[in-house]
C-alpha cells in the first residue's frame, strides 16, 4: 500500500498559503497548517491539521514539525515536503516606510532560523523557501523599462528595502545548510503574486488589491477618481495565483536547487494597473489621481528565461487582464458582504 505523502504549510493562513494548502489537498497530501493568524473563512479547502501560533519561538517550531510520517529510515517526526511562507511582510505601505523594519528582520529571520535548524533535526524531504523579487539590488532597478531581472542579478547585493534584505540573508541561511547539513531546499523569488482569498484591505495588501478595492470603493462612496501613489509611472509585473502555485509544485518536483524567479514578464505601469481595475466596473468613469506615497523602485520585472529552461511545461495561462477580473469579483463580493 503506497504511504499517504506529508506536507507542512507554515504561513498556511496567509493568501499563498491558502492557495498551496488547496493544491496539496487535491493531490492527496495529508496537510498540516501554522500560522499566527486564525485560517480565513473563504471557502477554501482546509488542512487536515491546524495550528496556530507563533514561529519566532523554537519550542513552538520544533512542536509542529514533528510530523506524522517516518522517514526511509523509520525515524518518526517526518514530512515529506515542509512549505515556508511565513513572514512579516505586507505591501508598500508597510515594507517602504522604514516604520516597521526593526519587526522584519527580527520576526522573518527568526522564522527561518527555526525553520531550518529543525527541518534538518527532523530530517524533512524536501524544504521550499518564498523569497522575494525584493531582494535584488535597488540602484538596477531605477529605469521604469527595466528588461528584467535575471537570478544572477542578485550580486553585489544591494536590496532597496530591510525586506529585502531578510530575504537575501534566509536564501544564503537555507542554501548553507543545504551544502553543511544535505537540507534538499527549493527556493523560489516570488514576483508580486495576486489574485483573490488575499488581503484586501488594512494596509497589508499589495497594488493589485488595493487597486481594486480603490475602485470599489470609489463606485460605492460616488468620489470621481481613485489615488495612486508616486507618479504612477513606476513598473511592475504580477503573476496571477493559480500560475505561481503551479510554478511551486513543479519546482518542488525538480531537482534545481539554486534561487529562481517565479514571476510574468508583462510589465505594466502602475496607473496602467489601476487602469485595469477601473476597466472592471461599467457603473462609472473614474480618474486617477496620483499623490505622495512609498513606491519602491522605479522598475521591477521578471526574466523567466531559467524558468522556461526548467519547467518545460510551465507558462503563466493568466495575462494581468484576466487575473485582475477575478480578483476584483472577488474583492466585490467581500466588501458588499462587509458593509450591509
Amino acid at each position: 500500500m503506497t504511504k499517504q505523502k506529508t506536507a507542512l504549510c507554515l504561513g498556511a493562513a496567509g493568501f499563498i498559503g491558502g492557495h498551496l494548502v488547496e493544491r496539496l489537498k487535491s493531490e492527496g497530501y495529508w496537510v498540516r497548517g501554522v500560522d499566527i493568524k486564525p485560517l480565513p473563512n473563504y471557502g477554501q479547502t482546509q488542512p487536515d491539521e491546524f495550528i496556530q501560533g507563533d514561529l519566532t519561538e523554537h519550542e513552538f517550531v520544533s512542536r509542529v514539525m514533528w510530523g506524522p510520517g517516518q522517514s526511509s529510515t523509520g525515524q518518526p517526526g517526518y514530512f515529506d515536503e515542509v512549505y515556508q511562507l511565513a513572514a512579516d511582510m505586507g505591501g508598500a505601505g508597510y515594507v517602504f516606510t522604514g516604520e516597521h523594519d526593526a519587526n522584519i528582520m527580527r520576526n522573518s529571520a527568526l522564522i527561518n532560523l527555526n525553520v531550518a535548524d529543525i527541518a534538518v533535526r527532523n530530517g524533512v524531504g524536501k524544504l521550499f523557501y518564498s523569497s522575494s523579487a525584493c531582494i535584488y539590488p535597488g540602484h538596477i532597478q531605477d529605469e521604469p523599462n527595466h528588461p528584467g531581472l535575471k537570478e544572477t542579478d542578485a550580486y553585489p547585493a544591494n536590496p532597496d528595502s530591510e525586506y529585502g534584505w531578510e530575504k537575501l540573508f534566509s536564501e544564503r541561511l537555507y542554501l548553507s545548510y543545504a551544502r553543511n547539513f544535505g537540507l534538499n531546499v527549493r527556493i523560489a523569488r516570488f514576483h508580486n503574486i495576486y489574485g483573490p482569498m488575499g488581503t484586501w484591505q488594512g494596509g497589508k495588501e499589495k497594488a493589485p488589491a488595493a487597486m481594486c478595492r480603490k475602485v470599489i470603493e470609489a463606485d460605492a462612496k460616488a468620489f470621481p477618481y481613485i489615488e495612486v501613489w508616486g507618479t504612477g509611472e513606476q513598473t511592475r509585473s504580477f503573476l496571477y495565483i493559480d500560475d505561481c502555485i503551479e510554478a511551486v509544485r513543479q519546482l518542488m518536483q525538480s531537482d534545481h536547487k539554486e534561487p529562481i524567479n517565479i514571476g510574468s514578464e508583462e510589465s505594466v505601469t502602475i496607473n496602467q494597473l489601476a487602469e485595469i481595475a477601473i476597466m472592471q466596473t461599467c457603473d462609472r468613469v473614474l480618474k486617477v489621481k496620483n499623490i505622495e506615497g512609498p513606491v519602491g523602485v522605479n522598475g521591477r520585472n521578471s526574466d523567466n528565461t531559467e524558468i522556461y529552461k526548467l519547467l518545460c511545461c510551465w507558462n503563466p495561462r493568466y495575462t494581468l487582464r484576466m487575473g485582475m477580473k477575478e480578483t476584483y469579483n472577488w474583492i466585490k463580493t467581500q466588501y458588499d458582504a462587509n458593509t450591509l
